[in-house]
C-alpha cells in the first residue's frame, strides 16, 4: 500500500501539469496506464497556440495560459512558443461561417486572396472568397513542455508510475484506495485527468454521471512543394474546419479535421477519412498529394457543451475532475493546472465566477 496526499490519474499534459503544481503542497503520485507518459492525446497534438480557438470559456483559459507559455518559469529556460501565424480561408459557400468567426474574435487581420497567395504560394487564390490571419498564433514545443512539467513535479517530490492502469477505486473514512494490478495507493483526493478514459474513471469512483466523448483526429505528413521554404509559411485552415495544414519539420502536416466518436483506445488514422480530407485540401491548393509519408490519429475528448470539466465532484467527496479538454488541452494546461492547485488548496482561483461555473462538474447534476 502506497500512502500519499494526492493521486493523479493520467500522465498527459493535464495530469502532469496539475501534479507539478500540487506537489508544492503535499506528496503526489501520477498513475499512467501506458508504458510512457503523454502517449495518447498529448503526444499527438497539432502543437499550435491559437488565442481565438474555442468558446468564450476556452478563450479565457487561453489568455490565462499565455504568460506561462511565454515565460515558463520552472518548466523551461525559454519560451515554449515560436512564431507561426494561422491563416483561415473561405470559399463562397463558407463565407457565413467565416464572418461569424470574425465577428466573435479579436486580433485578426483580413487578407485578400492575393495576400494569401504571397504568404502561402501553393494556395489556389481563385477559390478564396474570404481570408484572415491571426499573426499571434504560435507553435508550442509540446515535448519540452511535458518533460518540463515532469521534471518540475519530480523536483518537488512527486512521482510518476507507468503501466498503472486503474482497476478499482473505493473510498472509506475519508480516504481513496486506488488499485492498479497488484499495487494499491491511498490518498484523500484523486484527480481524474484520464483523458478519453475519464468518464469511466468517474463512474468507477461513483461521481456524478458526465458523458465524455472521445473523438478521433487524424493527420498525415506529406512532402511540401519542391523547393519551397514551407517552414516560413503560416498554418492554414478552412473556415468550415474540414481540413488544415501546418508546416512540420520541412514538410506539411495535413489533417481532415475529423472528429468521429470512438471508444477510448490506441487510435490510428482511418484511411478513408484521411483520403477524403486530403482531397478537400487538394481542392484549395496547387500541390498534388502523391504520397503520405506517415499518418496517425489522436484522441480529443469532449463534454456535451464542448467545455472542460474542472472541479470537485458535487456527489463524491475527494474526487476532482480535470477532463473534457477536447482539442484545447495543451494550450489550456497552464491555466487549468493553476486552477486545480487553487481549488484543491482553497486559494483564489484568479478566474471570473462565470468561467468557474462554466467549468464546474455541478452543471451536469440535472442533465
Amino acid at each position: 500500500m502506497h500512502v500519499t496526499d494526492l493521486i493523479v490519474i493520467g500522465g498527459g499534459i493535464a495530469g502532469m501539469s496539475a501534479a507539478a503544481h500540487l506537489a508544492q503542497h503535499g506528496s503526489v503520485v501520477v498513475l499512467e496506464a501506458e508504458p510512457q507518459h503523454g502517449y495518447h492525446s498529448t503526444g499527438r497534438s497539432a502543437a499550435i497556440f491559437v488565442r481565438n480557438y474555442g468558446n468564450a470559456t476556452l478563450r479565457a483559459l487561453n489568455a490565462a495560459s499565455a504568460p506561462v507559455l511565454e515565460q515558463p518559469e520552472g518548466i523551461s529556460d525559454s519560451s515554449l512558443l515560436s512564431p507561426r501565424g494561422e491563416v483561415m480561408v473561405a470559399t463562397e459557400e463558407e463565407l457565413p461561417v467565416f464572418e461569424d468567426y470574425m465577428a466573435g474574435s479579436d486580433g485578426l487581420e483580413r487578407l485578400t486572396a492575393q495576400q494569401v497567395g504571397e504568404l502561402i504560394p501553393m494556395m489556389r487564390v481563385e477559390r478564396i472568397a474570404g481570408a484572415m490571419i491571426e499573426w499571434d498564433a504560435q507553435d508550442i514545443d509540446v515535448d519540452r513542455m511535458l518533460s518540463g512539467y515532469l521534471r518540475l513535479m519530480r523536483a518537488r517530490g512527486g512521482r510518476l508510475v507507468t503501466k498503472a492502469r486503474v482497476a478499482q477505486m473505493a473510498r472509506a473514512d475519508g480516504v481513496w484506495t486506488v488499485t492498479t494490478g497488484e499495487e494499491s495507493y491511498q490518498a484523500p483526493i484523486v484527480v481524474n485527468a484520464a483523458g478519453g478514459w475519464a468518464e469511466g474513471v468517474g463512474q468507477m469512483a461513483g461521481g456524478v454521471p458526465i458523458a465524455l466523448t472521445p473523438c478521433r483526429r487524424s493527420a498525415a505528413i506529406i512532402p511540401g512543394p519542391v523547393g519551397a521554404d514551407v517552414m516560413a509559411w503560416p498554418m492554414v485552415c478552412s473556415a468550415s474546419e474540414t481540413w488544415y495544414a501546418k508546416p512540420e519539420a520541412g514538410k506539411l502536416m495535413v489533417s481532415p479535421a475529423d472528429e468521429d466518436p470512438v471508444e477510448p483506445h490506441d487510435l490510428w488514422a482511418d484511411d478513408m477519412v484521411l483520403a477524403e480530407g486530403l482531397h478537400r485540401f487538394e481542392q484549395m491548393v496547387t500541390l498534388e498529394v502523391t504520397r503520405v509519408e506517415h499518418s496517425w490519429a489522436g484522441m480529443r475528448t469532449f463534454a456535451a457543451d464542448r467545455t472542460p470539466v474542472v472541479g470537485f465532484d458535487p456527489a463524491t467527496e475527494g474526487l476532482y475532475w480535470l477532463a473534457g479538454q477536447g482539442g484545447y488541452g495543451v494550450q489550456t494546461a497552464p491555466a487549468l493546472a493553476a486552477l486545480t492547485e487553487a481549488l484543491v488548496i482553497g486559494s483564489d482561483p484568479g478566474l471570473a465566477a462565470p468561467i468557474l461555473s462554466a467549468l464546474a462538474p455541478e452543471r451536469f447534476l440535472n442533465s
